[in-house]
């Protein structure tokens, strides 16, 4: 069985907001042949059968820009999605192919929109511009005046560029310098637009209940006395027990009775979720796509474990090591320093912190299935005697599961108004 991985990166705009999500996926290891065209029609109708039957999932929930080949636009792939839900993305080996041209040019009348990857000043790009909607370019591959100009031209046509491949701070900076409508890559994807300052934040009740959360018997009494002295803490922990997700009988109206019904194990599962709401009422831009790469993250290191061979920590321990790994993304401070604070296992801070041993292995695995790092993945995933063909499957679940449980946690539930409609 070949091996068929996606992926969804976010795309950003300026201020942080999500655009979309680029659906990066892979399906190599396909039957050689001589012919290249035969190799494509087999990449293609293997992702073609793919995303007919996860296609709802893949671009559930925001704008998705997708590449299409050749092969796939014949194949009429987009009809597989709505209109207002994709973006159609081509590369070279479409805008040089007449007949796939032709169909770029049917959807675009029919209403997608479309994107072209990694533009450049040649005559055939530029004969696109009146059909396309964005431009992307890549940060690596385009250098200074000549990412300037592309973009000049295209805001003089009214057309959005996104810059791609942004990994670091510098390359973020520089794009949003080049006047960038949107930006995406792997540091785009973990950025929060504001951090906490790493001594209050470090000395604040949220961290103190975090540490005392993650004791392996964490003390009831004072975690209650640690929430109750913060007026945000009890309005996040009370506003997640009359939540959707646990739908109680009777309503949580004091801290012990919240604490009770959500157990702390659950507290300890979804700290992240109580620093954002402890903060204010209402997210910062940015913050609710981070908390959800947090919950994703989690939940990702935990299902692998029912795969993965010879690690030497739990399922439990597992979901913290992906929900601590963007703990310096939160916090202004070296991961060192938060993770000194924290009494989590040596295999646990070895792995975030190097990469080290079994769990820096499957650390890695995960950061290397974010980045789309297809030759990683396949590695890591033997190494750690994980079936590569489980990879997106996993991916998938935990997605729908993220989704699903944000949804009922950030909506109130009614248990007197549900209780009266069923009398």
């Amino acid at each position: 069985m070949s091996n068929k991985y996606i992926v969804r990166q976010p795309i950003k705009d300026r201020d942080g907001r999500v655009l979309g999500n680029e659906i990066l996926y892979y399906g190599a290891n396909l039957p050689f042949s001589k012919d290249p065209d035969a190799n494509e029609f087999a990449a293609a109708d293997t992702i073609y059968n793919f995303l007919t039957h996860n296609g709802k999932k893949v671009l559930k929930g925001s704008l998705s820009f997708m590449t299409f080949t050749p092969m796939l636009l014949m194949k009429r792939t987009p009809k597989l999605f709505d209109k207002s839900e994709l973006v159609i993305q081509i590369d070279d080996s479409v805008i040089i192919h007449p007949l796939s041209m032709h169909f770029v040019q049917q959807f675009a009348q029919e209403g997608y929109q479309i994107a072209v990857n990694e533009f450049q000043f040649a005559p055939r790009y530029l004969a696109l511009l009146d059909s396309i909607d964005y431009i992307k370019i890549n940060v690596g591959h385009t250098k200074g005046d000549a990412m300037h100009n592309i973009i000049e031209v295209a805001h003089s046509m009214n057309k959005s560029c996104i810059v791609t491949g942004i990994e670091t701070e510098e390359q973020y900076q520089t794009a949003i310098a080049q006047e960038a409508d949107a930006l995406e890559g792997t540091y785009v994807a973990e950025k929060l637009t504001t951090k906490a300052h790493s001594s209050s934040y470090l000395q604040s009740n949220f961290f103190r209940l975090m540490v005392a959360l993650s004791q392996d018997t964490p003390n009831v009494e004072e975690v209650e006395q640690l929430i109750s002295l913060d007026a945000g803490l009890s309005y996040a922990v009370l506003k997640m027990a009359n939540s959707v997700y646990f739908a109680l009988r009777h309503r949580a109206t004091t801290i012990h009775q919240a604490v009770m019904a959500l157990g702390l194990g659950q507290l300890r599962q979804w700290v992240y979720l109580l620093s954002a709401s402890s903060m204010d009422n209402e997210m910062e831009e940015g913050t609710e796509e981070f908390l959800k790469l947090s919950f994703m993250r989690a939940n990702f290191c935990s299902e692998l474990m029912k795969f993965a061979k010879d690690i030497p920590i739990s399922r439990s321990d597992a979901y913290l090591m992906g929900m601590f790994s963007t703990l310096n993304h939160l916090i202004d401070a070296p991961m060192e320093e938060i993770l000194a604070e924290l009494p989590v296992t040596e295999d646990i801070k070895a792995a975030l912190l190097r990469k080290e041993g079994r769990c820096g292995k499957l650390f890695a695995l995960l950061l290397s299935y974010e980045a789309a790092d297809w030759n990683s993945i396949n590695t890591l995933a033997e190494e750690l005697g994980i079936p590569s063909e489980v990879l997106t499957n996993v991916y998938f679940v935990c997605m729908e599961n993220v989704n699903v449980l944000w949804e009922q946690l950030t909506s109130p539930y009614q248990a007197e108004e549900t209780a009266q409609q069923t009398t």
